[in-house]
């Protein structure tokens, strides 16, 4: 028996409970098929516990500060064990709030493994469903490294398993989730060494930014091996070697987490059957309004190239559901100007060009930029204080701000604001005739000559 609905979606992260829910107040008879944890990716091995992590090892750092502002020396004890636990039970609440959501949308939620067996029908186990309109947003996976011993390693979703704080760890990659991992094992008190590629991390985003990381990871002792490409994983007695191709390695190790990038959940989806091509990586190639070449199949999140975040997801399956059942027939996803931050100690918030994108993009005569690094009030009575740095990229004659960057203290909690402006069209003059939060590290947007 087939049973037929206006939408299917079929998975059970941000973007597809997104367009679920919207799209049955619209009033359309909806399912979504979840072969997994509702909340997808974000929820259960990314950014809500990954933000848990850093809570813990932003306040271990806090607890470090407190002496230098005249409270007595303590000596924290970290437990892992515990902080596991409190994290595991509020995700599992989160988990049942999404299932609550569907419930009161009136969403189906059918639980298994969706694989396209037409254009408009799906089968999930013995059951086939079919719809006119099928959202795809089955969201990725970590990349696992092929060379000998790879297995002995964990991604990031194995780190969110473990069950106690390793000792001795190494983290390897360059991207942001490599620098929020080995940020937060380091300041939780592990031997965290950083595996790099290339000469540095953070290959796309702004040059201040990762120069300061790199120097605040330093600073705090962290280790960095830049130029280093794993060759092979070995288990010893005394734990795991790493074997570099210049046949250098590291050893002694508790853990090996892989952080080398994602790919897109897209190869057991029977997406031909549907006429639907992924492209080599494995993404479904999307245009502004989330059509696949397939009509009446779309796909938002982590599966297409869009930037790979939640609220990108959420946003992109809003608007689609208020295109194809609110009726509003031009709504889609503006990604012009998307913010994000990453995670790391200190956090980092950017939006916008990087300068050098804004210089290939406008010419570097039309490009005038703004910096200032200064030592944060909180950060007054240390005896290295950690910097924070700012940067403004403008361009032409009215210097339009189209990029802005910060790394240091709070900054993360700043961004969301400067975005709208940015969104908005907002000049450098915009910014000067501001008036000032003080003392506040967010005032050196307004107040940077």
């Amino acid at each position: 028996m087939t049973q037929s609905y206006d939408l299917i979606v079929i998975g059970g992260g941000s973007g597809g409970i997104a367009m679920a829910n919207r799209a049955a107040r619209y009033g359309a008879v909806t399912a979504l098929v979840a072969a997994g944890p509702l909340g997808g990716t974000c929820v259960n091995a990314g950014c809500v516990p990954k933000k848990i992590f850093w809570n813990a090892a932003h306040l271990a750092g806090q607890m470090k500060m407190a002496e230098e502002y005249g409270f007595d020396a303590i000596e924290p004890r970290f437990h892992w064990e515990h902080l596991k636990q409190q994290r595991d039970a509020y995700i599992g609440r989160l988990n049942d709030r999404y299932a609550q959501g569907l419930d009161g949308n009136g969403v189906s939620l059918i639980r298994g493994h969706a694989r396209f067996s037409g254009a408009h029908r799906i089968h999930v186990g013995d059951s086939t469903l079919e719809a006119a309109h099928i959202l795809i947003a089955t969201g990725g996976q970590p990349v696992w490294p092929d060379i000998p011993g790879a297995e002995l390693g964990i991604t990031s979703d194995g780190f969110f398993a473990l069950e106690s704080r390793p000792r001795c760890v190494a983290v390897v990659g360059a991207g942001y989730i490599a620098v929020e991992l080995a940020g937060a094992l380091h300041a939780l008190g592990s031997d965290v060494s950083l595996v790099m590629r290339r000469r540095h991390f953070l290959h796309d985003f702004d040059l201040m930014l990762r120069e300061s990381l790199m120097d605040a990871m330093l600073q705090q002792g962290i280790s960095l091996l830049a130029q280093r490409q794993v060759r092979e994983v070995e288990k010893r007695a005394d734990g795991l070697c790493l074997h570099f191709h210049d046949g250098d390695c590291l050893g002694g190790l508790d853990a090996v987490i892989w952080a080398i990038g994602r790919r897109p959940n897209s190869a057991d989806l029977g997406l031909e059957l549907a006429n639907i091509t992924a492209d080599p990586q494995g993404f479904i190639p999307v245009d502004a309004f989330q059509n696949t070449d397939a009509p009446g199949v779309y796909a938002v999140g982590d599966v297409t190239a869009g930037p790979a975040l939640t609220p990108v997801a959420i946003a992109a399956g809003r608007r689609l559901a208020d295109r194809i059942f609110g009726h509003q027939t031009e709504r889609h996803l503006d990604t012009l100007v998307v913010p994000t931050v990453i995670f790391s100690h200190p956090p980092i918030a950017t939006v916008g060009l990087s300068e050098a994108a804004a210089q290939e993009q406008y010419g570097e005569e039309a490009v005038k930029v703004y910096q200032t690094t200064f030592t944060p009030m909180l950060r007054a009575f240390a005896a290295e204080p950690e910097k924070t740095a700012m940067k403004l990229v403008t361009v032409g004659r009215e210097e339009k701000v189209v990029g802005l960057h910060a790394i240091g203290d709070g900054v993360d909690e700043m961004l969301q604001g400067f975005a709208v402006a940015l969104r908005m069209g907002a000049t450098k003059q915009d910014l000067d005739d501001t008036i000032a939060i003080h003392p506040t590290s967010a005032e050196e947007f307004v107040t940077m000559r």
